[in-house]
């Protein structure tokens, strides 16, 4: 009869701490004294055997790309997966892929199971901050960062789109329009397009008019809805990514606000659909496919040396979105 061999898991379920908990213990991270104790005795206990962060590591590892992306049905995702997946093809490395639903335990659980596997390099968008991230990085596996970097990470190479050129393009263009009144609709992991939201609009930041989603459409459909209800003097509207972008045209079109007559909308992310509405998008275009083939060439190439980062440009794609601000 087989038996079903203990996972990272069942060790911090039953030591009742999170993933990231137990992968900073094993690899030899910070926990408190009673903390540690109680990990290495659950996973003495269950005879978890966590191979890639053995003594015998290198070893034991099998090859290929570990992959994490929040999304895989968000179409800028699908895009990020098909470079990386290209790229991999040409060097023929295998590809293993994960979702972390942009949460930070289950990127720790994912990273978990990417190292019991034995990966030797891995590209993922990060969700978590440094400390969940500090087992990959100590066991010495080839780390890229994708679309996102990771605070207190400098150390950690990253293929990005120039968010702030992005967002500095769209809200000059709407105050070039005449617009005031510019709210931002974020999401996960948009840290630095919001700072240069700030610094972009300078003395016409209105901080209210700043709203953060979670990473999912009924979040993203609610953050936008309130935001309309609660500010109808706003008349512009900056969406950080196409889900966003999605849910702001839903609850435009629920409240009865016209784009662009009532509202300007400018959203991150070049999208097939953003073209098919009424009127087409206007949107800020980031190269998704270029960011994964960058990243899965920088860590194949990295050997034993630390690739050097990559700013990716970004277009301001101007359609039927975007019209003078309404002055009454």
């Amino acid at each position: 009869m087989n038996v079903r061999r203990a996972t990272i898991k069942d060790v911090a379920e039953a030591a009742g701490v999170g993933v990231a908990t137990v992968s900073r213990v094993l690899s030899g991270g910070s926990a408190s004294p009673e903390t540690r104790e109680r990990v290495l005795t659950v996973a003495a206990q269950l005879d978890y055997r966590p191979s890639a962060l053995g003594r015998n590591l290198r070893q034991r590892r099998s090859g290929g790309i570990g992959l994490l992306v929040p999304d895989i049905t968000d179409s800028f995702y699908g895009r990020l997966v098909d470079g990386v997946l290209a790229c991999a093809r040409s060097a023929g490395e295998p590809v293993v892929l994960g979702t972390t639903g942009d949460d930070a335990e289950r990127e720790a659980e994912q990273i978990g199971m990417l190292l019991e596997q034995g990966v030797e390099r891995v590209v993922a968008v990060p969700a978590g901050n440094g400390e969940i991230w500090e087992p990959t990085l100590r066991s010495g596996i080839t780390t890229v960062f994708a679309h996102r970097p990771v605070g207190g990470r400098d150390d950690v190479p990253a293929v990005l789109a120039d968010d702030r050129a992005g967002v500095r393009t769209a809200v000059d263009y709407l105050t070039g329009l005449g617009h005031r009144r510019i709210a931002y609709l974020g999401g996960p992991g948009q840290g630095q397009r919001v700072t240069a939201f700030r610094q972009s609009l300078g003395a016409l930041l209105d901080e209210e008019l700043i709203v953060s989603a979670r990473g999912s459409r009924d979040s993203a459909y609610a953050a936008a809805a309130g935001l309309f209800q609660h500010r109808p003097d706003l008349t512009a509207v900056l969406a950080g990514g196409n889900l966003l972008g999605e849910a702001a045209v839903l609850a435009a079109r629920e409240l009865d606000l016209r784009v662009p007559r009532d509202l300007s909308l400018v959203m991150f992310d070049d999208v097939p659909w953003a073209e098919l509405c009424a009127p087409p998008l206007t949107v800020i275009a980031q190269p998704a496919q270029d960011i994964g083939y960058r990243a899965a060439e920088l860590v194949l190439r990295a050997g034993g040396r630390r690739p050097r980062g990559v700013l990716l440009p970004t277009e301001l794609i101007v359609r039927g979105s975007c019209g003078p601000r309404r002055t009454s």
